[in-house]
């Protein structure tokens, strides 16, 4: 074989052994990479059920709690709920009962006694054993009242703190009820009342309501430390009832007494409310011979009926002294007060006497005297309320109740210094708030 031809052959043979070794090198270097990817491809289907779970347990070392000193004082604050005496509240906030006893025994205890309303935070110092060693109240239109312990007794002091008043202004408008309406429009109760007791005198909210009255109102709301407290008084106010506007606005006098006029300085104040109750309906009207729904026979109706729930507030229908309170045939629970020009006004079948109400004591148009019940010759929850001249029973609803005197000439100019910001703002209201709520 010639030489040459030889070298070609040996070349093709190298070239071939080349590839091999290159196929070889590629094939022996991937064996890795794919046990790797079939090792992934085992994991999920590895058994677990053979793996035995341990416990460990490890000892944490705690800290040493130091044991409470007798001079020790907690901080405890609740709130006095509907119904609550402030012997339950107390109670609540761990104070021992005999400390209960003691502090309700202080004279100073009294007057705070009477004012104590449901929603009100109570704060109560005491050692570790329930020792009481102050008691706070937060009240709405003062600073925070302290009764803190001497001795064996409580002195009384008033906090520094200081309420801040801040104005806001809401609007609204009657779709079922004037209670709806103000809730839905954030309205506080306490400033509903206002106006609703104010506004009475010029609008029956029991029959005069039209769906889609109007109301507007400027109320203040107290702070103490940037927080809420509670409403304050409300400074003016719009009712809008079957399109006549009534408007309402505070006077405060140089002696300080405050009472609502219209814009022109006419006091909306009646010598009467016509109504001792907030909200109620008449179920039986005044009648000279009405049959008896107990006693089955004629007899004459000498007053009105409204029908509330047990408990509802009855406020005294005009300024009076009280001649009596108590109880009186079928009159129930009875309360009759006497007012100035030769007018008395009954109160009957009530649940219970307002603190303080007896006779010879003097109560104010507006003030709560007692709360609607049903006892005597009734058949149910209502009031029985009477309006009587010169001792002859009238209908409390068809007479004509007098009014109060309008302002003196000598006022009418602070008087409209005063209020005539709030006439303008009203007139705001009715043209802005009502439209963004429409």
């Amino acid at each position: 074989m010639p030489l040459t031809k030889l070298r070609i052959l040996t070349d093709g043979l190298t070239g071939a052994e080349r590839r091999f070794s290159l196929r070889t090198l590629v094939v022996l270097s991937s064996l890795p990479l794919f046990g790797v990817v079939a090792a992934f491809g085992l994991a999920p289907d590895t058994n677990t059920l053979d793996i035995t779970p341990q416990t460990v347990t490890e000892a944490i070392a705690l800290p040493t709690l130091a044991a409470a000193s007798a001079n020790e004082a907690y901080e405890r604050e609740g709130e006095l709920q509907p119904g609550d005496t402030l012997a339950q509240v107390l109670t609540r906030l761990h104070v021992d009962d005999l400390e209960i006893q003691r502090l309700l025994a202080t004279p100073a205890m009294g007057p705070v006694a009477r004012s104590l309303r449901a929603g009100q935070r109570v704060h109560a110092t005491t050692t570790p054993d329930g020792e009481l060693l102050a008691v706070s109240f937060e009240r709405r239109d003062a600073p925070t009242l302290t009764l803190q312990r001497q001795g064996d007794d409580f002195v009384a002091g008033e906090s520094d703190t200081l309420l801040e008043s801040r104005v806001v202004m809401k609007s609204g408008r009657i779709l079922t009820s004037l209670y709806g309406a103000t809730d839905s429009a954030g309205i506080p109760g306490k400033i509903a009342d206002q106006m609703a007791e104010t506004f009475s005198t010029r609008i029956d909210f029991r029959e005069d309501l039209r769906r889609g009255d109007t109301f507007s109102v400027v109320y203040t709301v107290n702070y103490r430390n940037g927080e809420p407290v509670g409403p304050g008084r409300m400074l003016a106010a719009e009712f809008v009832n079957a399109g006549k506007a009534h408007r309402a606005v505070l006077f405060r006098d140089s002696s300080g007494r405050e009472d609502y006029y219209t814009p022109d300085g006419e006091s909306l104040k009646k010598g009467f409310l016509r109504s001792p109750l907030e909200f109620s309906r008449v179920t039986s009207s005044f009648s000279n011979s009405r049959k008896h729904p107990l006693y089955g026979f004629h007899r004459a109706h000498t007053g009105v009926d409204f029908g509330a729930p047990t408990g509802t507030r009855v406020k005294a229908t005009g300024d009076a002294t009280v001649s009596f309170a108590g109880r009186r045939g079928g009159y129930g629970n009875l309360v009759i007060l006497r007012h100035n020009n030769g007018y008395e006004t009954y109160y009957a079948h009530l649940s219970a006497f307002a603190a303080g109400v007896r006779p010879g004591r003097g109560v104010a148009q507006g003030e709560v005297i007692a709360y609607v019940g049903s006892t005597g010759a009734s058949t149910g929850p209502h009031l029985h309320y009477e309006v009587r001249i010169a001792g002859a029973p009238q209908n409390p609803l068809g007479i004509k109740l007098p009014g109060s005197p309008p302002l003196a000439a000598a006022q009418l100019a602070q008087f409209r210094s005063q209020t005539a910001g709030w006439a303008d703002t009203l007139g705001l209201l009715r043209g802005t708030n009502l439209a963004a709520l429409d």
